[in-house]
């Protein structure tokens, strides 16, 4: 595929996810819940999450403002995410916030990410990070049950 047509299919997916976002709703009975800020940019992602009595997500849904990628970003964990266990959960944002950061990883694992491998370019804007990762970051933090908050500077990926 051309490098035109790859970046077109990229800006296709991102949009789509964007305009029309999968599982972009609150869930008043969540078993984890987090809010998450980029003070950077004014994202901001509502992570809602219900974990089944076997530890499998069994619902989630993000509410929130920000920009195309931030949104698009959540949308697409939300898709990958929808049924994994909490280990295989928090796997997937670990394998994430390192793609976006150019770490390497067998292709198996980024197939897992299903849509969201597709911003594996994120990082040669690195501006767009932050908004790609926040949701994933959130999504970790909640799992882990770790406190709201923003997501700085001083926040570094292991």
């Amino acid at each position: 595929m051309g490098l035109e047509k790859l970046n077109s299919l990229y800006r296709e997916v991102i949009l789509d996810h964007s305009d029309h976002p999968h599982h972009k709703h609150a869930l008043p009975d969540a078993t984890h819940k987090i809010t998450l800020k980029n003070p950077t940019c004014g994202d901001v992602i509502n992570l809602d999450i219900q974990l089944d009595d076997q530890d499998r997500i069994s619902d989630i849904g993000f509410t929130g403002d920000g920009c195309t990628i931030s949104q698009s970003s959540a949308s697409m964990m939300t898709d990958a995410v929808m049924g994994k266990s909490k280990d295989e959960a928090l796997n997937m944002a670990k394998t994430f916030s390192d793609m976006v950061i150019g770490k390497k990883h067998p292709q198996k694992d980024l197939d897992e990410l299903q849509d969201a491998a597709i911003l594996s370019n994120i990082m040669t804007f690195p501006a767009r990070i932050k908004c790609a990762t926040l949701s994933w970051w959130a999504l970790q933090r909640a799992l882990l049950k770790q406190p709201d908050g923003n997501v700085d500077d001083s926040e570094k990926e292991e």
